[in-house]
This record gives C-alpha cells, sequence and structure tokens, in this order.
C-alpha cells in the first residue's frame, strides 16, 4: 500500500488558498518528500501525517517555488523529535544549496546525507530493500529531474516448494521479507521458496520542463503521473515553450503515450485562478485525468 499526498500546486508563488508543489509519499509509515516550496510545513501541518517520519526528501531543481520551504521544514522535523540520518537527493549542487540555506537553520538534531545525481545516465537509489527511487534529467532552465517512486512486490510464498526441499519452518517468514536468511549454520535465498514478482505500484513526478523524448518510457505504466501544466489554454503553447514549461494538452499526451493509469495535473501558473476550466484540453487527450488540488490524497493498492 502506498498513500499519496499532493500537498501543494501551485507554481511560480503561493496565492492564498493554493501552496506550492509539493508532493508526500508514504509507504509502511516511511514518507518521501519530493520539493518544498514556501509554506510547505503549513500545508503538510493540515495534511496532519505528521514530520518526523520524513526520511527521503527528493528536490527536481533549485528555483526558489522548489525549494525555499526547506529550512522551515528541517526546523519542523527536528522539533518533531528526529534524530535518526535524513537522505535527499537533488540535482549537481544540491549540498552547496542546502547547506546555503542551513544558514538560518544551524542546528540540527540529525544528520542530512546527500545524493547528487548525474545528468549523463538515468539514476536509481532503493530507499528500502523494497522500495526504489528513479530518476531521469528534464529540459529546464537548469538541470531538473523527473522521478518515479516504485514499490516493488515479492513474488507469492510457495508453501508446498518450501516444503519440498525440506526449507525450516524458522525461516519462511524472513525469506518472504528480505533476500537471505540464516539457520542452524546454512544460508537461505528468498528464490527458494518464492515465485517471480508481482506487479508493484508506482508513482511518476514531473515538474518544470519542455517534454523530453524519455518521459513516457520513464513513467510507463505508472499507476499515478502527477505532472505540471502551468498553462491550461492550447493558445499559450508558445508562451510554454518559451518558459520551458507545458501545457496540459502536453501533458495528457505524455500520460496517453505512457498508458499510465491516472493522470493528476499540478503546478498552475498563478494567473490560472481555475484551472477545472481547462480540463478537457487534458481529458479529450487523456480522459482519466484530475485536476490536482492542495492536499489531494490516494491511497494505492496492489493488485489481487
Amino acid at each position: 500500500m502506498l498513500d499519496v499526498a499532493l500537498l501543494g500546486t501551485g507554481g511560480m508563488m503561493p496565492l492564498p488558498n493554493r501552496f506550492l508543489t509539493s508532493l508526500l509519499c508514504r509507504i509502511n509509515g516511511s514518507m518521501l518528500l519530493t520539493d518544498c516550496g514556501e509554506g510547505t510545513q503549513i500545508t503538510l501541518k493540515r495534511l496532519g501525517w505528521g514530520f518526523k517520519n520524513i526520511d527521503n526528501i527528493a528536490i527536481t531543481h533549485f528555483h526558489a517555488d522548489h525549494i525555499s520551504g526547506l529550512p522551515g521544514l528541517l526546523l519542523a522535523i527536528g522539533n518533531a523529535g528526529r534524530e535518526d540520518v535524513l537522505n535527499m537527493y537533488g540535482p549537481p549542487g544540491l549540498s552547496r544549496v542546502v547547506n546555503s540555506l542551513r544558514v538560518i537553520v544551524p542546528e540540527l538534531p540529525f544528520e542530512i546525507r546527500f545524493t547528487e545525481w548525474s545528468e549523463d545516465n538515468d539514476t536509481s537509489r532503493f530507499l528500502t530493500p523494497d522500495t526504489e527511487l528513479k530518476c531521469l534529467p528534464l529540459k529546464h532552465w537548469m538541470p531538473c529531474f523527473a522521478y518515479s517512486l516504485t514499490l516493488h512486490r515479492r513474488g507469492r510464498f510457495d508453501i508446498e516448494r518450501a516444503k519440498r526441499d525440506n526449507i525450516p519452518m524458522a525461516v519462511w517468514s524472513a525469506l518472504q521479507k528480505q533476500d537471505e536468511a540464516e539457520y542452524e549454520g546454512i544460508r537461505y535465498t528468498s528464490d527458494m521458496v518464492l515465485g517471480p514478482m508481482r506487479k508493484g505500484l508506482t508513482v511518476g513526478y514531473c515538474t518544470d520542463t519542455r517534454p523530453v523524448p524519455d518521459l513516457p518510457d520513464f513513467v510507463r505504466e505508472a499507476d499515478l503521473f502527477i505532472c505540471e501544466g502551468l498553462y491550461g489554454d492550447a493558445s499559450k503553447q508558445e508562451k510554454a515553450a518559451s518558459h520551458m514549461h507545458m501545457t496540459f494538452g502536453e501533458a495528457a499526451k505524455i500520460a496517453k503515450a505512457a498508458n499510465v493509469n491516472e493522470l493528476w495535473l499540478t503546478h498552475f501558473s498563478p494567473a490560472l485562478p481555475d484551472p477545472y476550466n481547462y480540463i478537457q484540453e487534458a481529458s479529450n487527450i487523456f480522459p482519466n485525468t484530475v485536476i490536482g488540488k492542495d492536499r489531494m490524497t490516494k491511497t494505492l493498492v496492489f493488485p489481487d
């Protein structure tokens, strides 16, 4: 099970009832925050999922509307009692940018460990043994990355095979959760008792970019694809291109090409007070399109 919360849906600047774009994903209590614009800690507080269990933070790029809320959020995480290491991922220069912002938050009760992505190739990290974070370089004014979070699902436990091969019952439970276990000096591996991997759950997140050729494959068949739509009106196509952003229609074309299950639009221009007026610009291309709103949530569950 994977819980998703779109904390804010605004681009460029916050509005009285629209915070800047940020995404929170929760798996087994551990949380991944993607982007942290001004006011993120406020909308997160309203959501009510807490701060302490934010174990990982991924930053798409270093424009202020995606990172300026970080000092306050880090302070809130510290005040919530966190002492464990917090992992942070982002473009080259991440540690320099974050440590510069930390001038106003010099003392934290936890360590931050940085992973700076390379733009030369796709990169991934396992946040837990079953949870994988991938990134893809995008096309913006500065280095910017799309993210894909996948909760992998192990194969079914084959009890008949385990009995036939005399796998001790003492390691059955462990082998359903981890790759290997030892009993009475003998090492057993999960492939001895599990069938092939089953379909997992995937959430894709993309903002601040022109369409790039590799993006449909990057989010292919995602259960949920969250994508920027700074401009709703198709007549803004030229403006979107000149500002290195996308329209609703362009986001919908990516969703269709990738055969995702559902598309949430986000990162709306301040000049777009009611994105719902332009929903058909996307839904005519990709019917299962939803206009994002602050603190909209969804729980993704494994198929049977």
